[in-house]
């Protein structure tokens, strides 16, 4: 743990004041909806002290996916939220649902597909390796598996901090660009960052499009226009991943849209939604999530017919204005790394996959196949043509 995080610790201690006293620690497990609102007071007290980035092990995103599953009627839903109390306070959080597929049953994050990051919520005062270690043994008890996997893990993160070293890397390390906004005293002082080369040909880019017609950023508040945004945003993002025969986890589940549209009415989740208009149509829109200040990019989508403009980095440039005229200590730009993110990136944040096995035969499916064949079947399709992909995809049944 660094010195700052060891200061943040002693201050968050001398806030809390008599709350932090210890009464020792319990681990356990919560299987339903009615368990995580017995502590939901307590998660999101535990919340309100994260330093991370921990959207994805928040109360509000553990319950839109309860809900969607039971909405859809999922039985296979298997649920293991892993928790560490201290007395009545709870200090731990490791929102996780168990999987089985042909040959193995898993550990996952909670909503698999959807989540973009992994992490544990955890009180500053924990040791992470201790912390992390009863999470994932009380997880376990509750749900008996061969094996763990963790995807998208951020290096730094409480849970990269306190993975045992039995764990076993896999896949091929990513990145995640983040824009610090907290790093500078407005919006002009962070944007006189970027390249000044940069600056003039987003400027004249722009120029370019008001010749032709009106170009305007809309922050989109009503539910209704939210909804149309979302579904036109995965409509763009499926039928692009189609051309260049890629595939993800969330477009192969075929309830992804309508887990999307379910959180425009959820008051639990702060969503936001963007919009580039070009003549009074979309040019780029995106739409994300705002939780503990930092603003969450989910899903994007642009026109790809004014490439020339670039309007993915023209658009991106006016979310990260908004977000900070609003006061948000940065902008996560997500997975995977893209030159237009780089552009306004302060750093990026290295992501890697783990995996924990818990039985001989896990431990020998993931060195075969999450390690070896994985990969190397994964660096065999993207070397291939597009339009070769395309037709290898819609050939195993990933057609979007």
């Amino acid at each position: 743990m660094s010195a700052s995080h060891a200061l943040a610790g002693g201050a968050e201690r001398r806030a809390r004041g008599s709350e932090a006293v210890s009464y020792g620690l319990s681990a356990s497990a919560i299987r339903d909806r009615a368990g995580i609102e017995a502590i939901a007071d307590r998660w999101l007290g535990l919340e309100a002290h994260g330093t991370g980035f921990n959207l994805f092990q928040s109360l509000g995103w553990a319950r839109a996916i309860f809900d969607f599953e039971r909405e859809r009627g999922n039985t296979a839903f298997d649920p293991v939220i892993a928790t560490i109390s201290d007395g009545r306070r709870l200090v731990g959080v490791l929102p996780l649902e168990r999987i089985r597929t042909g040959v193995r049953s898993l550990l996952v994050p909670l909503g698999n597909g959807f989540a973009q990051t992994t992490d544990a919520l955890l009180d500053a005062d924990l040791d992470p390796g201790a912390a992390v270690t009863r999470l994932l043994r009380a997880a376990v008890a509750a749900a008996p598996c061969d094996g763990i996997s963790l995807l998208k893990v951020r290096d730094g993160s409480a849970l990269a901090q306190g993975l045992p070293r039995t764990s076993i890397r896999t896949g091929a390390e990513q990145g995640a660009p983040y824009v610090a906004l907290d790093a500078f005293p407005d919006f002009a002082g962070y944007f006189s960052t970027i390249r000044s080369k940069t600056r003039k040909n987003m400027r004249n880019a722009r120029n370019r499009l008001e010749r032709e017609g009106p170009v305007e950023h809309q922050a989109v508040s009503d539910a209704a226009g939210r909804q149309a945004l979302i579904e036109r945003t995965l409509e763009g993002r499926a039928e692009r991943l189609k051309e260049q025969g890629l595939t993800s986890r969330a477009f192969r589940d075929s309830g992804f849209r309508d887990f999307c549209t379910s959180l425009v009415s959820r008051d639990d989740i702060a969503l936001r939604a963007f919009s580039l208009q070009h003549r009074g149509r979309p040019l780029a829109e995106q739409w994300g999530f705002v939780h503990g200040g930092r603003y969450y990019a989910y899903v994007a989508s642009r026109d790809f017919s004014h490439s020339d403009e670039s309007p993915g980095k023209l658009h991106l440039s006016d979310i990260i204005r908004t977000c900070a005229d609003h006061g948000l200590k940065g902008c996560d730009l997500g997975v995977p790394v893209m030159p237009y993110k780089l552009t306004f990136a302060t750093q990026t944040i290295v992501v890697r996959d783990y995996a924990l096995p818990t039985t001989p035969r896990g431990w020998l499916l993931f060195q075969a196949w999450d390690v070896w064949l994985r990969p190397s079947l994964k660096r065999l399709v993207l070397a291939l043509p597009a339009g070769l992909r395309s037709g290898l995809m819609r050939l195993v049944g990933h057609g979007h």
